[in-house]
């Protein structure tokens, strides 16, 4: 289920691709109850970080307002990252993934896009955690309420293309595509809002819509279409109102920071 708490913190790792910060602390052995030591939630067998939304993305007008397209993805293949030096010289830190994603179908345009939708992604995952300085032995991690994105599953995602940043301290970001947040990727597997891999396990799309009825959440699109297929996400974006404020505070800020 959402939690609406964003907690955004310097991370000596890849984040994941629509989240701004992951909240990391003086990471311990899994092994010791990682809850108590590193701000992380174990899960079954699966660190839970939390993250800051890049943009708002709960709902169809969020999606409307500040995505480029609506996509769907398989994710096909995945590679490891090293861990930085001072991560190995601890002995403890995050070893980061890159997630080969192909996109299969897209669901939304909007008008005036900047680029056409991507046929490929490389997708900024999060990835195992190691301790006692062996990194051969990891633990999954995942943020709360994201689909960890894992190989064979399938996922709605809205993304954005992001021009290249020059920040006032002289760091360059490229130029990328991104996410918009927690409520911007959704399992989708066999074409079921809601059905798939999300934190790393399996969902069933029936458990989740059930779930969701039982608590006080914000009703998101996947909340509110949970089991439906891709005609009624469509319909749903068809019918969103952006919020015209919104995207022109955002074009004014992508021209305050673009390096072109």
């Amino acid at each position: 289920m959402r939690k609406r708490t964003r907690i955004a913190a310097a991370a000596g790792f890849i984040a994941a691709a629509s989240v701004t910060g992951v909240i990391v602390a003086a990471l311990a052995a899994p092994a010791s109850d990682p809850a108590v030591h590193t701000g992380l939630e174990a899960q079954s067998d699966v660190l839970l970080g939390s993250g800051s939304d890049h943009l708002p993305s709960v709902t169809a007008s969020d999606w409307v307002t500040y995505a480029d397209h609506v996509i769907v993805v398989e994710a096909v293949s995945e590679r490891a990252l090293e861990p930085t030096a001072a991560e190995v010289e601890r002995g403890e830190g995050v070893i980061g993934r890159v997630v080969s994603l192909t996109v299969e179908e897209v669901l939304w345009s909007r008008e005036g896009a900047p680029q056409a939708a991507p046929s490929t992604w490389e997708y900024s995952g999060l990835g195992w955690y190691f301790a006692d300085g062996d990194t051969s032995a990891t633990v999954e991690m995942a943020l709360h309420d994201f689909p960890r994105v894992e190989v064979g599953h399938q996922y709605v995602m809205a993304v954005r293309w992001e021009k290249a940043i020059c920040d006032e301290d002289g760091e360059y970001t490229p130029a990328q595509w991104r996410g918009l947040g927690e409520g911007s990727e959704i399992p989708y597997d066999d074409g079921m809002i809601g059905n798939g891999e999300s934190e790393g396990t399996v969902q069933d799309a029936a458990a989740f819509a059930t779930a969701s009825e039982e608590e006080v959440v914000d009703q998101g699109i996947e909340e509110q279409l949970a089991g439906e297929g891709a005609d009624a996400l469509v319909t749903a974006l068809n019918s969103a109102v952006p919020d015209p404020a919104a995207q022109a505070e955002l074009t004014t800020m992508d021209a305050e920071t673009s390096c072109v």
